[in-house]
């Protein structure tokens, strides 16, 4: 367990939500950095909107930010944790472990086939919040719970992706170059 390695997976749009921009965290099970990835900025064109029309978030978060940026960290994650459910798409396409974690109180707008399981703090320290990932994934829900039950227990799953993204805007801020 030790070794597990978690990567928490998030995105930020910019400039009036002309430009979207990803990063990834890869971390031990205490949430330490181990590796820290961004994107360039990407900024679809009125014809790729025209062209792409429903589905243009879906493929800029699976196929233009979570993909690659999965494919340059070094080695790969036991786990992708992730706030936005379109980034579990990554299941199907690299057959990894992507898992959606959320607040009971925020809306699911796009619900996946799969089943979502509550976590609770036992220490009481942290509000419960939920997972969920893809039905492929089903069978393996018991153990994805209780090995996220055990860091869940000593480190707050969600303040990770606020790392995540403050870094993400400090890189944007200052015209960095991934």
């Amino acid at each position: 367990m030790d070794e597990t390695k978690l990567a928490f997976l998030s995105h930020l749009s910019f400039e009036n939500n002309s430009c979207i921009r990803g990063g990834i965290l890869i971390s031990d099970i205490y949430t330490k950095p181990l590796e820290f990835r961004v994107t360039a900025p990407i900024k679809p064109t009125s014809f790729q909107k025209t062209l792409y029309g429903d589905i243009l978030n879906e493929h800029i978060l699976i196929e233009l930010i979570g993909i690659p940026l999965l494919n340059a960290v070094k080695g790969t994650p036991d786990f992708i944790l992730v706030r936005d459910p379109l980034f579990l798409g990554i299941n199907e396409s690299l057959g990894l472990k992507v898992i959606r974690l959320f607040k009971e109180d925020e809306i699911t707008y796009e619900k996946t086939e799969g089943n979502s399981q509550q976590l609770h703090s036992s220490s009481g320290k942290y509000e419960p919040i939920f997972f969920e990932t893809t039905k492929n994934l089903d069978g393996e829900l018991p153990e994805i719970r209780k090995i996220l039950m055990e860091i869940f227990i000593k480190k707050n799953l969600l303040e990770p992706f606020d790392r995540v993204n403050l870094a993400i805007q400090e890189v944007h801020a200052k015209n960095l170059v991934p």
